[in-house]
């Protein structure tokens, strides 16, 4: 049946807050790939439902969906091990497809039932009952029959969060979790360490967490000539003990975590804390300005070298996700070309410059090797920025991230290496969201809208051949200019949304004009959860 007539459904039974009945609509976001609601009958949840965990299901799946009905109905839903009829049954079947993150749900007489192709997918469909539901208190809510069968446009799909420039606390990234979970994606790319802060315990270097993750104090907006003079960061960092909660939170919603340690460049706070890994030995300090710094780890210098690998050891063992971000992006050259260490290594390493800028871009790209090598050792994939393109470290056991733009994807995927799109024009969050600034907070620049970003296709300029290497999307959240959770939330959302169609959604069922009719339904879930958000798009 078509959305328009779902959408009749939902018009026949929405009660307002406070009224007994309403009606589940299933136009949700992301949109589901196929929707039939064969009739004009319905299931009817009320609090005498239960929720039937079948094999393989776990426990906590089966208690979120039930808190997911508490939370936005009022009704409560209890979860039991089995039930004839007036029920949810929750089942892993591999019957359902070959793609890992599909499912699927069957309304009928007996009830609903939810299946996924793994617990993952399961996991996924339990979000569209969530999100089918109306927000209020009600006694019961009206299921239309329907068979909905859904799987993923890609199959990597996550959303960035920067804790280095500006510190977010544990509760705040469990938050930012639960809004990507919300929105069907299963990878958070968390960027730990940068110039300004250093926000993971390495147990091996402690002064790492003692002292790079406090600076002197923060430049004002963009205004290098002034200051707050107020020292930030202060005690600003994870603990391993936190790292481990953090994950297992996240694995519980079936979000794997990708932490980005950036290196050799970016690595200015570091340095103030273990000076003997730079060039000139310092001294250094933890950088007080935004931008690109030209005080950068020595490549040339073996004990530099295991510093990284030391430090990458222990990100390893802390997060069991397949990929580690090392960044690669950004490193300036300048003391590199001036140091004894590094030409030494240059010369003992046979390093030529190859289809690389320069020598010393060859050398960076000598170092990323080394690092993707190790981490191979410890059943690891590497990701770095597109700039590995340019150093002749990539090759296709690396993922590159392409976000100056979609050539790197492009390159990359011509060179039959996975690429994740995440072009700075289309997906960076950090960026204004109107034409009107003097009604936004603070932002890095440029101008990325909600309906930019839902009309992105990743697979532009990609041919066919190469489309299988372009693994998935994201959008990336860097926080110079945002320093408070409410702001976090308010540069996210509703753009998330957009971006959650772009990843999910195929590309044919995507209007914008039926998205904003679903996204002013989803408004009343985010006020219910309590997150800011931008409302221009309705203005």
């Amino acid at each position: 049946m078509s959305i328009a007539s779902i959408l009749l459904f939902s018009a026949i039974a929405a009660a307002p807050a406070g009224e007994q009945a309403a009606m589940a609509d299933y136009n949700v976001i992301p949109l589901p790939r196929h929707i039939e609601v064969p009739g004009n009958d319905y299931f009817v949840l009320d609090g005498r439902t239960k929720i039937v965990r079948g094999e393989g299901v776990s426990e906590k799946d089966a208690d979120f969906l039930s808190e997911y009905i508490r939370q936005s109905t009022g009704i409560e839903c209890h979860v039991t091990g089995q039930a004839r009829k007036n029920a949810i049954w929750l089942s892993v079947s591999a019957s359902c497809g070959q793609n890992p993150d599909g499912y699927t749900v069957t309304v009928d007489k007996t009830g609903i039932h939810v299946s996924g192709n793994s617990s993952d997918g399961l996991f996924h469909g339990i979000q569209t009952i969530r999100k089918s539901l109306p927000v209020g208190e009600y006694d019961e809510v009206a299921f239309p029959y329907a068979e909905i069968m859904d799987e993923p446009r890609f199959r990597y799909r996550a959303m960035h969060l920067d804790v280095s420039r500006h510190f977010f606390d544990k509760d705040f990234v469990k938050k930012y979790i639960d809004l990507l979970a919300l929105h069907n994606m299963n990878f958070f790319h968390w960027h730990l360490t940068d110039d300004q802060g250093w926000r993971i315990e390495i147990r091996k270097y402690p002064l790492l967490a003692e002292k790079s993750c406090r600076r002197d104090y923060t430049v004002i907006r963009r205004d290098y000539d002034r200051n707050d003079g107020t020292p930030y960061g202060e005690g600003c960092y994870f603990t391993q003990e936190d790292i481990r909660e953090i994950v297992q939170y996240a694995l519980d919603r079936h979000i794997r975590i990708i932490p980005e340690i950036d290196m050799p460049g970016h690595m200015l706070a570091a340095l103030a804390a273990y000076p003997q890994f730079g060039c000139t030995g310092g001294p250094y300090k933890v950088w007080t300005r935004w931008g690109v710094s030209d005080q950068v780890l020595c490549a040339g210098k073996d004990e530099t070298v295991q510093f990284a690998k030391d430090v990458l050891s222990e990100v390893a063992d802390l997060f069991p996700c397949r990929y580690i971000h090392i960044g690669g992006d950004e490193c300036p050259k300048t003391e590199w070309k001036e140091c004894p260490d590094c030409q030494a290594r240059i010369v003992s390493e046979g390093i030529q410059q190859g289809s690389a800028e320069s020598v010393e871009d060859a050398l960076q790209g000598w170092f990323m090797k080394e690092m993707t090598d190790f981490l191979k050792t410890k059943g690891k994939t590497v990701i770095g920025w597109d700039e590995l393109l340019e150093s002749g470290a990539a090759g296709d056991d690396m993922t590159v991230m392409s976000w100056r733009g979609t050539e790197g994807g492009i390159a990359a995927a011509e060179h039959r290496m996975d690429a994740i799109m995440v072009p700075h024009s289309y997906l960076y969050f950090d960026y204004y969201q109107t034409d009107d600034r003097s009604q936004e907070p603070f932002a890095a620049g440029g101008k990325v809208t909600v309906e930019k970003v839902f009309n992105y296709d990743p697979y532009d300029g990609i041919p066919e051949k190469d489309r299988k290497y372009i693994i998935g999307v994201q959008a990336n959240l860097w926080t110079e200019f945002i320093a408070e959770p409410s702001h976090a939330e308010y540069m996210v959302i509703p753009r998330i949304d957009a971006l959650s169609e772009v990843q999910w959604s195929p590309l044919e069922s995507r209007q914008y004009a039926d998205f904003l009719k679903r996204l002013r339904r989803q408004l009343n879930l985010y006020d219910m959860l309590g997150y800011n958000y931008a409302r221009y798009v309705f203005e």
